[in-house]
């Protein structure tokens, strides 16, 4: 059956207020702040003495400053109270704050907007674990990936929709007026959408809000740390906001200095950068399979690196005239194309990056700890994002160029990436399963869905190929421990990685019945700690594409630990590149054209006091039929 669109979730109460009022949030947190932006950069004279450059890099610092103050107490409000009640109260924040922020701008008073910056970031600091916990406890699992590329889109469509009224409105007659009344006017349609946005009960009524406001971040973030991919998976996000809110905040001056463009070219920068973004969480969806795919972040993490480089040479062979131009003269001007290009699929990839590691941290941690464990993540960001500014502001003071400073944000994302993914090995193989199944096969999944989302089961497969496990990964929703021989497992070069997914080796008793019950204890382990393991009950690679008879150790399995098992079946693998089929190879690549079609077929759960290894043998050739 055809799954829905994601986009039909805006067809429905559950998704639509809220995603509304998220959007407005969004998009008038940023009207608010490129208003004044565009300001401090245009006109800054009028208003202060102090460098647009530091101004530029302070206000977004300023913004996201209460993140770091603030961000346990709204985690634990978020599990406390009912998530509607808590948006529609930060909603009428929001029209107080812009209350203020339209007096600082009647009155010329930059220190009022700058206490209303510091207020919209506490408003955004209180709704962001709302935003975030409120889409697991509202979506199915296989609608979260959509609902976080929708949600994820939106933001960034509001951040430019925002970016680009704040610019249009402060450079008209009396813009002033129009942005102090129009921030007003966009709170208030906040709220309206908030009041229909239904009841979502608090998962834990009875936790006490704690008083100390340092002690309760440490002890947020030391929560988060005990699962090691959860909280790598926040330092990942982080350190995207790192790098975005380092390259946003140079746009200003890049647009005026370096672009010679008015602020119409500050707008496309925006446009550009935000339309790339929204382009590629919608894509999240429909690369992943409607599942959480972690193997997207290093695909993402690749192209930031990689367009960010190429920023750097395509800014600093850029000739600007001396004439200051409108974004639709910079078009006409050799060379502006490519910088474009480049920031768009920065956003596009930014996306592919960001979305999963969402998906994952809300799947993932404690689901009574979901908006603390975000607002430790909001803690995290708000450190990387005033570091960013820090760091700008110290390198630009030590005489690097902002081309130097893109490419300086490119490389180390390079190292970063690196630095996450061996510490977090399973990022990496599902790139390589993701690579494999959208390359080199064409792969369709049958009823994946018995795979369970959480609980220990043990899966049992034919076995094909080399890349059965690498096929069967990619299918499933969570981590699974494959069991190998342990003759492979020993492989040089190749042994750090089957160390680092925890997979178990495994040996013939009469070779070595040490570890051969060694790893029916890890198996044991590892199913009462709720894992999935896979076991290839043949116990060789096939010669003919036939299957062996499965041997007795799923037996032993069952009777230490009474769990269920899932029959699967690859169909479609034999005489591909990676079996023992010794056929002509270049023949089977022609025969079969250049990308293998084959499935994985998926059966019902079988009770344990049924899973004999005969049972489960005609269990796996129904399901692989006639088709090998």
């Amino acid at each position: 059956m055809r799954q829905p669109s994601q986009f039909s979730l805006l067809t429905q109460r559950r998704f639509a207020p809220f995603f509304w009022t998220q959007f407005l949030g969004a998009f008038n947190d940023n009207l608010f702040k490129t208003a004044l932006l565009v300001v401090m950069t245009y006109d800054a004279l009028n208003w202060t003495t102090l460098d647009p450059s530091l101004i530029n890099n302070l206000i977004p610092g300023l913004f996201i400053l209460p993140y770091v103050v603030f961000s346990a107490t709204a985690g634990q409000l978020a599990d406390k109270f009912d998530k509607a009640r808590l948006a529609r109260i930060v909603k009428i924040a929001e029209i107080a704050i812009m209350l203020v922020a339209g007096i600082g701008w009647m009155t010329h008073n930059l220190w009022l907007l700058i206490a209303a910056v510091i207020g919209m970031g506490m408003h955004s600091t209180l709704f962001g674990p709302v935003k975030y916990a409120y889409l697991p406890q509202n979506l199915k699992p296989d609608e979260l990936v959509g609902g976080n590329g929708v949600v994820e889109m939106g933001t960034f469509v509001g951040i430019l929709l925002g970016e680009v009224a704040g610019a249009v409105l402060v450079g008209r007659p009396n813009g002033i007026m129009l942005v102090a009344g129009a921030t007003v006017l966009f709170a208030v349609l906040g709220l309206l959408a908030s009041w229909r946005i239904p009841p979502s009960p608090a998962p834990v009524p009875e936790l006490r809000i704690s008083r100390n406001i340092i002690a309760e971040s440490w002890r947020n973030l030391a929560y988060s740390r005990k699962n090691r991919t959860v909280f790598l998976s926040m330092l990942g996000n982080s350190w995207f906001w790192f790098y975005g809110a380092l390259l946003l905040a140079q746009f200003p001056v890049f647009s005026k200095d370096y672009l010679r463009g008015d602020h119409s070219v500050f707008v496309l920068l925006l446009t550009v950068f935000s339309l790339g973004i929204g382009a590629g969480s919608l894509l999240c969806e429909r690369l992943s399979g409607h599942k959480v795919e972690i193997g997207l972040v290093p695909f993402g993490s690749i192209g930031l690196s990689m367009f960010g480089i190429d920023l750097y040479f395509a800014s600093s062979s850029f000739t600007a005239g001396t004439a200051i131009v409108d974004w639709l003269a910079l078009l006409g001007q050799p060379g502006a194309l490519r910088i474009l290009f480049d920031l768009v699929m920065i956003g596009v990839f930014g996306g592919l990056f960001i979305v999963p590691l969402f998906a994952l941290i809300q799947t993932r941690c404690d689901q009574k700890h979901v908006s603390r464990t975000i607002a430790g993540m909001n803690i995290l960001n708000a450190i990387f994002m005033v570091a960013s500014a820090g760091v700008a502001i110290l390198l630009l003071g030590q005489g690097f160029t902002i081309p130097e400073l893109f490419l300086t944000t490119a490389l180390l994302n390079a190292v970063v990436a690196i630095y996450i993914f061996s510490l977090v090995p399973e990022f990496l193989m599902r790139f390589l399963a993701w690579i494999l199944i959208h390359t080199v096969y064409r792969v369709r999944m049958i009823d994946t869905s018995h795979i369970p989302a959480d609980g220990p089961a043990v899966l049992v497969c034919n076995h094909v190929s080399y890349v059965d496990a690498i096929v069967i990964n990619a299918a499933s929703p969570r981590p699974i421990r494959f069991v190998m021989d342990h003759r492979i497992f020993k492989t040089p070069f190749l042994r750090w990685i089957f160390r680092a997914v925890n997979a178990i080796p495994i040996a013939p008793a009469k070779e070595d019945p040490w570890t051969m019950e060694k790893a029916f204890v890890d198996i044991a382990h590892a199913l009462h700690d709720g894992e999935l393991v896979c076991i290839f009950p043949e116990g060789r690679l096939t010669k003919t594409g036939e299957m062996s008879e499965f041997r007795s150790g799923i037996t032993k399995i069952v009777e230490r630990n009474k769990v269920p098992v899932i029959p699967m079946a690859l169909r479609g693998l034999w005489g591909s590149w990676f079996t023992r089929d010794q056929g002509n190879l270049f023949g089977r690549r022609v025969a079969r054209g250049m990308r293998s079609q084959l499935s994985l077929a998926v059966g019902t759960p079988v009770a344990p006091e049924l899973a004999t290894p005969e049972y489960l043998q005609q269990q796996v050739m129904t399901l692989r039929g006639e088709w090998k």
